[in-house]
């Protein structure tokens, strides 16, 4: 048995996720985190090879003169948190939309005028590979410093075969060269750019470039913009049968601003994540449990947008619907990076538990980007992605809010970001000094 390079114990609580790999929890299980107490995880070569208590761990056999140890007394400690739903990849930015959202102007207004996503379509299309993986590049590292180990990066602001491609090489390339990862999701149909009705644009989405996206494997999901004014049913079912024909792994934006049967859809074609869902009435809410669909809420775009209107979670966790969240991280709707914002918001408007929360940030957002074998929860076998909150209790997590309760980020067993330049980390004994 080889020591493990990595022991980090006696946490004040550590949970630890487990029992819900084999499918997302639903109901009450979301509420079951594995707590344990003095809680420790020893990781070699990137993966997890035992959790437990410091005890049972330092009984295990895994410890040696050549681990590193790392004390988390008075600390909680978490998976990574998994952030589902992002739109990263993108250049420039839009706070002059903000003006117009203080007036009042509809989101879908503010499109038909050139902005929204028309505009981050001709920001991206101006600058450079370099400038594009620059800017989002600083997204993703604060995105780890704020606790995200996996996020889900989308396509979507390119519109054009070409454009397109480039995003996914480059969410590709910045996978590489990261130290977070990345998971491509193809969004070819973002918006419906000019010179377009939205039947041809489907149609060219269709036949030129779901085919070649496809050939070049650069995506692992589709997703389409369901919404009256952008894609229709029709439209969206149109393309995601393509898509499921072509072996992409499906999600969907489904009922954002209006009740239009887009959750319903996202249970006819079984995809994998149905996210927004603002509106989504009773019978979606039904048909998303009854499929299984995990249901991936993000309170962050609610809140940026100042309507007041938030996904039923309540609702969908009574119904059976594996919840999920995520930042939807975007330079228009939900500029922000930060998961801790994230659960904050899901405790205060979607009336989650701060346990219920912390399920939708790791082992449920997992399942909703096809991880959950991998990362999500601390099990032995999975990766060594593993956050020190500076925290004394779960509570605190939701309950503190606008500063960062991060203390360290481990990545595949590596230490990749600590608050402190002074890391606790020890070469004797637990409990020497």
């Amino acid at each position: 048995m080889q020591d493990a390079d990595l022991l980090i114990h006696s946490a004040e609580m550590m949970a630890t996720m487990k029992g819900h790999s084999g499918c997302p929890a639903r109901r009450e299980e979301m509420s079951k985190i594995g707590l344990i107490k003095d809680g420790a995880v020893a990781i070699q070569a990137g993966k997890i090879t035992a959790v437990g208590t410091t005890e049972e761990v330092l009984a295990g056999g895994w410890i040696g003169p050549k681990t590193i140890r790392i004390s988390a007394k008075g600390k909680v400690i978490t998976p990574g948190f998994v952030d589902p739903h992002t739109h990263a990849l993108y250049a420039g930015s839009r706070e002059n939309e903000l003006s117009l959202k203080l007036k009042g102007v509809p989101y879908l207004e503010i499109l038909k005028q050139g902005g929204g996503i028309l505009a981050t379509v001709r920001s991206t299309k101006q600058a450079t590979d370099e400038e594009i993986k620059a800017q989002t590049s600083h997204r993703l590292q604060t995105m780890l410093c704020l606790g995200t180990t996996t996020v889900e990066v989308k396509s979507g602001y390119g519109l054009t075969l070409d454009e397109e491609m480039r995003a996914l090489r480059l969410i590709k390339e910045l996978d590489s060269e990261l130290v977070i990862d990345l998971v491509p999701t193809f969004m070819g149909a973002h918006a419906v750019p000019p010179g377009y009705s939205e039947e041809e644009f489907t149609n060219y989405i269709i036949e030129v470039v779901l085919p070649k996206i496809a050939t070049h494997t650069q995506a692992e999901f589709c997703d389409v913009f369901c919404e009256p004014g952008v894609f229709s049913l029709n439209s969206s079912e149109r393309i995601l049968a393509k898509a499921q024909q072509l072996r992409f792994k499906l999600k969907i934006h489904a009922d954002e601003l209006t009740a239009a049967g887009g959750a319903e859809l996202a249970a006819k074609l079984s995809v994998t994540s149905a996210e927004h869902l603002l509106q989504t009435s009773d019978e979606g809410i039904a048909a998303l449990a009854k499929q299984g669909v995990i249901a991936v809420l993000l309170p962050a775009t609610s809140f940026n947008l100042a309507k007041n209107t938030y996904a039923r979670a309540r609702a969908m966790i009574s119904a059976g619907v594996p919840v999920a969240l995520a930042t939807d991280s975007n330079p228009g709707s939900s500029p922000t990076e930060s998961m801790p914002l994230v659960l904050t918001l899901a405790c205060l408007y979607l009336r989650l538990t701060p346990e219920e929360a912390l399920t939708a940030a790791t082992i449920n957002a997992a399942h909703a980007i096809g991880r959950a074998d991998q990362i999500g929860s601390l099990e032995v076998g999975k990766q060594g992605d593993v956050l020190i909150l500076d925290i004394p209790n779960l509570n605190y997590l939701p309950y503190h809010f606008g500063s960062s309760p991060i203390g360290t980020v481990i990545k595949r067993g590596s230490v990749v970001w600590s608050a402190s330049d002074t890391l606790d980390v020890i070469s004797a004994k637990v409990g020497e000094g």
